[in-house]
C-alpha cells in the first residue's frame, strides 16, 4: 500500500462553524425586519391614502352643493351653506358616526379681491376647507393636523348674462 493514499474506512465530518450561523441568524433577522417594516409602511400609505379620498369626497360633495344653490341661497350662510360642518370616516362602520377619523370644515362665502365696484356685489369666492388628525380616539402627544381646500367662484347670473 502506498504511504499517500487515505484509507477508505476513514470518515471526515463537516459542520458550520459558530460563526456561519451567528451570520446566517443576523442576515435573516435583518430580512424579516425588513419586512415587516415594509408591510408597515404600506399599511400606514393606505391609510393616508384612505384620509385623503374622504377628505376630497367631503370637499366635492360640499361643492356640489354650491353648485346647486342659487344666488339668494349662497347669500343666506346661516340657513343653506353652514360656516362650520363636521363629517365622520370609519371604515369599519360608517354609519355610527362614534369612532373613525373626525373631519372638521369650514366655508367661507366673500367676494373676490380686485373686481370692479360695479360687480364686487355680484360675484362672491366659495372656499371650503377640511382639517382632520391622524389619530381617531385618543389625544396622542404625536398629533399631526392635516387638511384640504377648494375654491370656486360664483357669479349671481352664471356664466353668461342672458337677463334683460
Amino acid at each position: 500500500m502506498k504511504t499517500n493514499e487515505r484509507e477508505p474506512s476513514a470518515i471526515t465530518y463537516s459542520a458550520y462553524t459558530i460563526v456561519e450561523v451567528v451570520v446566517a441568524v443576523f442576515v435573516l433577522a435583518i430580512m424579516l425586519i425588513a419586512l415587516y417594516g415594509g408591510f408597515s409602511a404600506g399599511f400606514a400609505v393606505v391609510q393616508v391614502s384612505r384620509e385623503n379620498l374622504r377628505a376630497t369626497q367631503i370637499l366635492v360633495q360640499k361643492m356640489e352643493t354650491v353648485r346647486l344653490l342659487n344666488w339668494r341661497q349662497i347669500l343666506d350662510t346661516n340657513k343653506f351653506l353652514t360656516p362650520t360642518f363636521s363629517d365622520w370616516y370609519d371604515p369599519l362602520g360608517t354609519n355610527t358616526h362614534s369612532a373613525g377619523i373626525f373631519y372638521q370644515g369650514f366655508i367661507s362665502t366673500n367676494g373676490p379681491p380686485g373686481l370692479p365696484a360695479s360687480y364686487a356685489n355680484n360675484m362672491r369666492s366659495i372656499t371650503v376647507t377640511v382639517f382632520w388628525t391622524n389619530y381617531s380616539h385618543k389625544p396622542r402627544t404625536n398629533v399631526i393636523v392635516r387638511s384640504r381646500q377648494m375654491q370656486t367662484y360664483v357669479a349671481r347670473y352664471g356664466m353668461q348674462n342672458y337677463m334683460q
